[in-house]
């Protein structure tokens, strides 16, 4: 994922979680919120709580290759904070890859309701 992708700063991390809608599942808690920009940004965060910085960077990289493999057919301008949950550490990648995906086409159906209205 290129860096002009990635949501770094704290500020706009704070912004997007206080002023935006999510959709949960087991494994993640995906915020979003559109951007003005004609592409999509993420931000992953892995809590301190479920792991030293060796196995939080795991699960960044996994989370990370699950969005690459997939960004483009989400593309709706928009920035997303991808929250991963405990419960999502019991489950194989082929499952957190499913979770991810079903959360986004939920997510894209929302977003594409509210346009037409």
């Amino acid at each position: 994922m290129r860096k002009l992708y990635i949501v770094k700063n704290k500020r706009d991390f704070d912004q997007i979680i206080n002023n935006s809608k999510f959709k949960k599942n087991k494994s993640f808690i995906i915020y979003f919120q559109s951007n003005k920009l004609i592409y999509d940004r993420f931000g992953i965060s892995v809590g301190k709580k479920l792991g030293n910085a060796v196995f939080r960077n795991t699960y960044k990289r996994k989370i990370r290759s699950i969005i690459d493999k997939y960004k483009k057919s989400y593309v709706n301008s928009q920035d997303y904070i991808i929250i991963l949950r405990r419960s999502a550490l019991d489950k194989t990648f082929q499952e957190l890859d499913e979770d991810f995906n079903k959360l986004m086409n939920n997510i894209r159906e929302e977003s594409n309701e509210e346009e037409k209205h």
